[in-house]
């Protein structure tokens, strides 16, 4: 049975992991227009704060509300977080609110049996504000990467990327949808849609890695590029397995194998960016970023492997 209870926890779940994901995706769109784009800055900026307040009220709701495993995952925080914000924002004079991040690191996991009508019309106003924040960023991402492929705009953002981002925005919209419809979200039987999206996100982040890179790092530039190929292939199994071709188990199992190695790349690499051990152009929140992103994926692959 659909109860209140899970309506709630799995939509606060799913907003502190997505709403920061979509706070940064905005942060990382701002970072890299030139100066002749001001306005796309200013309005990237104008999103990055949306999702900044959205987020905010999601975790003054989510203490005792959303699990425990969800909170311990490395999905909604991780050892790095904090210090990721702190030097993106030395970095690049964006303040980013990392009050936000400390309340986080506080929050305490629960499974509440009953809430009352009042919190739940809270959680459910949320929802109908983040399908509206979502969808209006989605556009504004189609718009800038028409911009990009039309030679309309530079940005220092790959083509890739922006798709990248605006497909992630696009599966978040259609979970929040599906919450408001009271449709229960069951991941285990959306396992292999579920592979399939992220088997190739994790591949776009090892190209991404791979070419933001100083070209003097090579040791670290072919490990990425071997991730990349190796998801390329995990994704053509994912979507083989949906036809039956490939067996759903080994899918799964060659999914979480691969996907804690790339994890371990990511920590590894975060860390170095923070330390200043590794030559790129890649801002260390983003780091975090795509650890966050593993570390989800890997919370689903668990629960898919069960």
């Amino acid at each position: 049975m659909y109860t209140d209870t899970n309506f709630v926890r799995q939509s606060l779940e799913l907003h502190l992991f997505f709403a920061r994901i979509m706070k940064e995706h905005s942060f990382f769109l701002q970072i890299g227009f030139t100066p002749r784009d001001i306005k796309f800055t200013q309005k990237a900026d104008e999103f990055r704060r949306a999702f900044d307040t959205l987020l905010c009220d999601v975790v003054a709701l989510s203490d005792g509300i959303v699990s425990k495993h969800v909170l311990q995952s490395g999905e909604v925080v991780t050892p790095f977080t904090l210090q990721a914000e702190r030097l993106s924002e030395f970095y690049t004079g964006v303040d980013i609110p990392t009050g936000i991040t400390k309340a986080e690191e506080t929050l305490m996991g629960a499974n509440p049996n009953t809430l009352s009508t009042s919190f739940v019309d809270e959680v459910s106003r949320i929802n109908n504000r983040a399908i509206q924040l979502i969808s209006d960023l989605i556009m504004f991402k189609a718009t800038i990467l028409s911009n990009v492929l039309e030679c309309k705009m530079f940005t220092m953002n790959y083509p890739l990327l922006i798709d990248h981002i605006m497909r992630e925005a696009r599966l978040y919209l259609s979970m929040v949808e599906k919450l408001q419809q009271r449709e229960f979200i069951n991941m285990e039987r959306e396992a292999l849609e579920q592979e399939a999206f992220w088997n190739r996100i994790m591949a776009e982040h090892a190209k991404f890695i791979r070419g933001l890179l100083d070209p003097t790092e090579e040791a670290l530039f072919n490990k990425a590029n071997a991730f990349g190929k190796e998801f390329d292939v995990l994704t053509g199994e994912a979507l083989a397995a949906m036809d039956r071709t490939v067996p759903f188990r080994k899918v799964t199992e060659d999914s979480l194998e691969a996907t804690i190695a790339i994890r371990d790349f990511k920590a590894q690499g975060t860390e170095g960016l923070l330390n200043c051990s590794i030559k790129s152009i890649i801002i260390p929140l983003l780091g975090d970023h795509t650890l966050r992103e593993a570390n989800h994926y890997l919370r689903l692959l668990n629960m898919f492997a069960r």
